[in-house]
């Protein structure tokens, strides 16, 4: 090549370099360079309405009171180091986005929503037309709400959340992970589904294969007590494991886990959390909070911590995984 040429061509990369796209993560307060979220808590709940789909409506709950009672609780997390946290509730679940943008604003901590329909439990929390609609018609209203906003409030949802069963996919529960692939190829947002034990986890990865997503893009959720041999082969096709049920009564299992893991040198896909609150509509005063908030930082830390943990593997599993697991380029 002659050197004018060369020349040019290294300008032109370096200049098509400097505008590439860095990755972001949609906040309720809009967007952010993913590399800002901080320390995360990557599955958390601050209102959850049990009451079902075809019951479900925003007037089952009052804003003000839910914001009186869940604010402290984020004020905690922020003071115990938290910047960012994902609210794993679903539509049809009581996901608010109001509400959540009003949290955010009020105790200083970062919330992600979500988009995507959860079927577990049975289908209770899923629309009707869920059933009747092709995966190419429930991935357009998820790109929707990721272009548009969800319901007019102009908050895009930073990830997908998707249920289903436990054991083998049904077939309805097989449309929802198509679904939630199509939605990715076109959004790049990452799909969390609440999954549990290995064999639907494994089922959905190979249909992401099928549809042309990686697994990279894939959490993983509730994998807590599955077998490390598991969890290995999970990452090794480069799937999140998420391990997001921890409380005051699981905190050796956890220990054990997570020592495990950093053994086997698997810590860079690990996410980490405790699914814990929350407030409840169907409960007088939205009912007493479940899981604690804290128990990672004011249980399971020192456990660690005492055994070996270093501030290098909590940076990775806090701070960088979910940056990498969570980044994302579409919608700048």
């Amino acid at each position: 090549m002659k050197r004018r040429t060369f020349l040019k061509a290294s300008v032109a990369a370096g200049f098509a370099g400097a505008f590439r796209p860095k990755p972001i993560c949609h906040t309720v307060t809009g967007p952010i360079r993913a590399s800002d979220l901080g320390l995360t808590l990557i599955h958390e709940h601050l209102l959850v309405d049990f009451i079902g789909a075809d019951q479900i409506r925003p007037d089952r709950w009052n804003r003000p009171e839910v914001v009186a009672k869940m604010l402290p609780y984020l004020q905690r997390l922020r003071q115990l180091g938290v910047r960012s946290l994902l609210d794993c509730t679903p539509a049809y679940l009581g996901r608010d986005p109001l509400l959540l943008k009003e949290l955010s604003e009020k105790s200083g901590v970062r919330i992600v929503t979500n988009t995507g329909y959860y079927g577990a439990s049975n289908d209770k929390y899923l629309p009707a037309h869920a059933r009747t609609e092709t995966a190419d018609q429930l991935a357009d209203r998820w790109v929707t709400e990721f272009e548009q906003g969800i319901d007019e409030t102009g908050i895009r949802p930073g990830f997908l959340k998707i249920g289903v069963n436990p054991g083998p996919l049904s077939e309805l529960h097989q449309k929802l992970i198509t679904a939630a692939a199509r939605t990715h190829k076109r959004t790049g947002l990452t799909i969390c589904s609440h999954t549990g034990p290995y064999v639907p986890a494994f089922e959905q990865i190979a249909i992401l294969k099928q549809e042309g997503v990686d697994p990279s893009a894939f959490v993983w959720v509730h994998a807590q007590g599955q077998n490390m041999v598991h969890y290995a082969r999970a990452i090794r096709e480069g799937a999140w494991v998420s391990l997001d049920g921890l409380d005051g009564n699981n905190v050796s299992q956890y220990a054990e886990n997570l020592l495990l893991l950093k053994e086997n040198r698997l810590l860079h896909r690990t996410l980490l959390s405790h699914d814990a609150g929350w407030y409840d509509p169907g409960q007088p005063g939205g009912g007493p909070i479940g899981r604690d908030y804290t128990v990672l930082f004011t249980q399971l830390m020192p456990e660690l911590n005492r055994r070996g943990f270093t501030k290098k593997d909590w940076k990775q599993i806090l701070v960088e995984n979910p940056v990498e697991a969570f980044s994302c380029t579409h919608g700048l």
